[in-house]
């Protein structure tokens, strides 16, 4: 058995600053936040099963074979699911291109303070050669 290396009752995990960026955007926007919902309800299984039993029940109670209406239906509802999809892609893509955003930035500015540490340790690291080696009477002072 494993165990877990969080405390009992740690904090939730703080979320990407540019994950919270996009989803601020994304629920100020009726319209996405609606896209959203049926996104996330068309991945369900209790879509599937309302979908099973509704074409059940058309194909057995209310068309008979070999079903034109259905078929229509099914069809435009296949056209606004594959849009909704996109509009899944187009978030994740979003969210990529904020996260790459933002980590670039964080790496420039861990780069830029690398550089400034390592020139000062240099600049310290020759003051002190040149106070040890140079003028080692300099020392003794």
């Amino acid at each position: 058995m494993t165990q877990s290396t969080q405390p009992p009752h740690s904090a939730p995990p703080v979320p990407h600053p540019a994950f919270a960026r996009v989803q601020e955007a994304r629920a100020a926007s009726l319209q996405l936040r609606v896209a959203d919902w049926i996104t996330k309800f068309a991945g369900s299984m209790p879509f599937v099963y309302i979908h099973a039993v509704g074409f059940a029940a058309w194909m057995l109670l209310v068309e008979k074979s070999p079903w034109p209406t259905l078929t229509l239906v099914v069809s435009l509802e296949a056209i606004f699911l594959s849009t909704f999809v996109m509009i899944g892609q187009n978030r994740q893509a979003d969210f990529q291109r904020a996260k790459a955003d933002h980590d670039f930035q964080e790496q420039e500015l861990e780069l830029k303070t690398n550089t400034e540490l390592t020139r000062a340790i240099h600049a310290m690291t020759a003051e002190l050669h040149r106070r040890v080696i140079d003028d080692p009477d300099q020392l003794r002072k």
